[in-house]
């Protein structure tokens, strides 16, 4: 059971979340691999991405204990998630392994979109805080701009 409450990180975007936090004198915007981690999730959720994680690291950032999102508050994402993705409740008991396992693979593979997403975002460039800001900033006025829309069908009724 140790190997299966570990939340795990695709090889091909250990780089990216070792440079998105500020550990071994990065600058990265994030404190923790956990951090960077539930942010992607959040992104990926938001996008509407999973992608399967194919082959695993095993360095850094080797799996992380799943207490350390318990720890930092990130267990609600993670059920959350599980929940949202195949609409049963029953995805939330914590008397069968299935059920967890289940929910961090679909944890990590919202995680591994959003940093696939990310991965496309900060191409080319030096500041990450910067580009996440401004990618956070315009998916805000996003929202915004769709929510101004001016919209006739109130008028009908």
């Amino acid at each position: 059971m140790a190997e299966t409450v570990r939340v795990r990180v695709a090889k091909d975007k250990a780089d990216l979340v070792k440079a998105l936090t500020s550990s071994d004198g990065a600058t990265g915007p994030f404190q923790t691999y956990a951090d960077a981690i539930a942010f992607a999730a959040a992104l990926g959720a938001k996008h509407k991405r999973r992608v399967a994680l194919g082959e695993i690291s095993k360095r850094e950032p080797a799996p992380i204990g799943q207490e350390i999102f318990v720890s930092r508050g990130y267990d609600l994402v993670i059920k959350l998630l599980g929940v949202t993705a195949t609409q049963d409740i029953n995805i939330l008991s914590s008397q069968d392994d299935k059920f967890e396992n289940e929910r961090l693979r679909i944890f990590e593979e919202y995680a591994n979109g959003g940093l696939e997403i990310l991965q496309a975002e900060v191409r080319g460039t030096v500041d990450y805080l910067e580009r996440i800001l401004l990618l956070l900033s315009s998916e805000r006025f996003e929202q915004e701009e769709e929510d101004e829309e001016f919209n006739l069908t109130k008028f009908l009724s």
